[in-house]
């Protein structure tokens, strides 16, 4: 296989029809590393909104338990993708996503701008960085891949192309970026945890390169300081570079799924995905639609 013919297997499928084939082909084929570092720079996007920041930094959830939060929202993400929405594991994260929703007040405007990140993001990070752009007929694949999910979690008004995806998160970020403690506690702690990935005299590299990735907009919201030129103009150049070398690699041969990233670290004897994320506690609220938990062994994925 020649590093194009991958590419060209995708332009033979209908946007419209086998978006999850195309957005299961790029994400897991094309750009599986990219994808994910992309996701985790839109994670810092959501916390720069005050009202989404500072519920993240209430629960504690990204500030106490990190790492196991971070593989949750990869893993339940993850087994829409792997297996199709009409599987029962797809199924059953959707419904684990929903039920951890439905336990805070949550407004269908952040709802629907967290969905917008998922499809934008990744995008602009490889016009920035990747092998290659993302072709228009993969963007369209991708915004109806999120608007399928968007539906499945009840949100409404979901954009119904990527230039809609596109428009709605800028306006939606102009309008609601702004400085929370809560959302900087939060923002503080995730990079922590990425540092936290490398070896330890890697650390201050990793978070010198997160911060030379946000963009004027976040860094003034999160009120970070300014990356020196220099430092930005080099982490962004690496990136340049990998993805021109990348471009010299033979096409990868089998997909790559988030479950087997390296970061995602919070399970190794493997995981149910009915398991996945957190419960309401008994007397102190929490979802009001009662769910069963599901039995354990159900869904169960090999560790990685």
């Amino acid at each position: 296989m020649q590093r194009y013919d991958r590419l060209r297997e995708i332009l033979r499928l209908d946007p419209d029809h086998d978006f999850l084939a195309i957005h299961r082909l790029t994400a897991t084929y094309e750009f599986p590393w990219d994808f994910a570092r992309a996701q985790e720079l839109a994670l810092f996007r959501t916390y720069a909104v005050p009202a989404i920041g500072r519920l993240l930094a209430e629960t504690a959830e990204f500030t106490d338990r990190a790492q196991r939060r971070y593989d949750d929202t990869v893993l339940l993400l993850d087994a829409v993708l792997e297996h199709g929405f009409d599987s029962d594991t797809a199924r059953t994260a959707i419904r684990r996503v929903n039920q951890m929703h439905r336990s805070y007040d949550i407004g269908n405007e952040d709802m629907r701008y967290v969905l917008c990140t998922f499809v934008v993001v990744p995008a602009r990070w490889l016009d920035a960085y990747g092998w290659r752009p993302l072709t228009h007929h993969e963007r369209r694949a991708c915004a109806n891949y999120y608007a399928t999910l968007g539906r499945h979690m009840g949100i409404t008004d979901v954009p119904d192309t990527y230039e809609e995806f596109e428009a709605t998160l800028d306006g939606y970020e102009k309008a609601h970026f702004g400085w929370d403690e809560g959302g900087r506690e939060v923002a503080d702690s995730t990079l922590e945890l990425m540092a936290s990935w490398y070896p330890a005299p890697l650390a201050p590299a990793v978070r010198a390169l997160g911060l030379s990735l946000f963009d004027e907009p976040l860094l003034a919201a999160l009120r970070y300081e300014r990356p020196h030129p220099r430092v930005r103009g080099l982490f962004r150049g690496a990136l340049r570079l990998r993805g021109r070398a990348v471009r010299l690699l033979p096409p990868r041969a089998t997909p790559h799924y988030a479950r087997q990233n390296p970061e995602v670290k919070g399970y190794p004897d493997g995981y149910d995905v009915g398991e996945l994320g957190t419960f309401p506690v008994p007397g102190r609220g929490g979802c009001p639609v009662p769910h069963p938990r599901r039995p354990a062994g159900a869904d169960a994925q090999p560790p990685t």
